[in-house]
């Protein structure tokens, strides 16, 4: 009876030992898996252009400034971006009904498609291409 309650603790204990070593081989591999990913990566340049271009100086006096020149510049692009999906959808609609794009924007109005044609955000101007039905806002 003895000789049992050995082996049994014995392999009891190698149990726990056993666990004990894989928990640290899993934590020293997620240690050095973090570790790697941290730090400045030698001659890795970017040359994608940012969406995210700010004029931002990071200094906690000028924050308010540098957040309502965002909120600024996000509400242009959003603008922008509702006012040309209202159009091409319009556009879309015309076509299907009568089997060929409008003629110019105006014939969106008089054919009941839009209310009215959005106005373009400040400097800019819609342009439309009557032949393939595109839509785009362009500088003035």
């Amino acid at each position: 009876m003895k000789g049992f309650s050995l082996a049994a603790a014995w392999h009891r204990r190698r149990k726990r030992y056993s666990a004990l070593m894989n928990t640290k081989s899993w934590l020293a591999l997620a240690l050095a898996l973090g570790l790697s990913g941290c730090g400045k990566k030698e001659g890795a340049t970017t040359t994608a252009k940012s969406t995210n271009q700010t004029n931002a100086s990071g200094n906690p006096l000028t924050a308010p400034v540098d957040y309502l020149g965002a909120v600024g510049q996000a509400k242009k692009l959003a603008v922008k971006t509702v006012d040309l999906a209202t159009l091409n959808q319009a556009i879309q609609l015309f076509r299907t009904g009568e089997d060929r794009f409008p003629k110019d924007l105006n014939e969106l109005v008089s054919e009941g498609y839009l209310p009215r044609l959005p106005a373009p955000p400040p400097g800019t101007r819609l342009e439309y291409n009557p032949v393939r039905g595109q839509v785009r806002v362009v500088k003035q």
